[in-house]
């Protein structure tokens, strides 16, 4: 087995520094991916969101918390993602008021196939790290998530003050 080169050092503000360029790459990349696609980046991120549901169907009201809109802005973007055969909207077995989001099984195939290069390639650069480093990333991953998602209910506090 090759041994692999040590990683570099790094300062904090190289680090701030990389992860600009990374948001900037991945900003372009995400409207690069909904104008193939023929949407808009928010409904992107929300047909994103009904994928990651997967079999647990979210409620346009789920959707709308996670997009951070308005329930009314969610109608409109579900009836886009529906007339571009993206979602389907069905009843809430257990609240006849409510329905639930699913993705068309045709539209998850076309996103499948337009992300999974990218994301082969994502597999294939995390196989040059340690399962300690891959550990490592998760945790920053996940904690730099809740830290950006705490910022922006802080902002959105700020605004309705």
């Amino acid at each position: 087995m090759q041994a692999k080169p040590p990683r570099p050092t790094a300062t904090p503000a190289q680090a701030l520094d990389a992860m600009d360029s990374l948001i900037a790459a991945h900003l372009l990349g995400q409207q690069e991916m909904a104008q193939r696609l023929g949407l808009n980046i928010t409904d992107l991120l929300c047909f994103g969101c009904v994928l990651k549901a997967g079999e647990n169907l979210l409620t346009a009201g789920d959707l709308a918390e996670h997009a951070h809109v308005t329930t009314g802005a969610m109608t409109g973007i579900l009836n886009r993602l529906e007339r571009a055969g993206f979602v389907t909207r069905r009843p809430d077995p257990n609240d006849r008021r409510r329905v639930r989001v699913a993705a068309v099984p045709s539209a998850v195939a076309r996103v499948e196939a337009l992300y999974g290069p990218y994301y082969a390639r994502l597999t294939d650069l995390f196989a040059d790290y340690s399962t300690d480093e891959i550990a490592v990333l998760t945790d920053w991953f996940t904690r730099t998530t809740g830290l950006a998602q705490g910022y922006i209910d802080e902002l959105r506090e700020q605004d309705k003050g």
